[in-house]
């Protein structure tokens, strides 16, 4: 077993290199706000991310048998993705929640 002193600088480092880390974006924050990249990933990134998803559920899914239930939740997160103001969390949560009730149900 390593000796307390040894315990506790491993820690304090971890500790450092983690707050570092996180604090490091707020450091930049005005020049990553008027960066062109910044924009264009804050617009298309939950896009992206809901693409990832959706791929995902149809690849996983189509090993089931189940394609149709995840065309018909990847379809409902595409239209309340588009129709609920671009709100990626509500979307997710309507395209799982489609997904789940469609497997279980039918």
């Amino acid at each position: 077993m390593p000796e307390t002193g040894y315990l506790l600088a491993v820690l304090a480092v971890v500790f450092a290199i983690t707050f570092a880390l996180r604090a490091a974006p707020f450091a930049a924050i005005d020049r990553l706000r008027a960066s062109r990249l910044v924009g264009s990933l804050a617009r298309w990134l939950p896009a992206g991310v809901l693409l990832i998803l959706a791929a995902s559920t149809v690849r996983s899914s189509a090993a089931g048998g189940r394609v149709w239930q995840a065309l018909a939740a990847v379809a409902v997160t595409v239209v309340v993705h588009l129709v609920g103001g671009r709100r990626t969390l509500l979307s997710v949560g309507a395209g799982t929640a489609t997904f789940v009730l469609l497997v279980n149900l039918l």
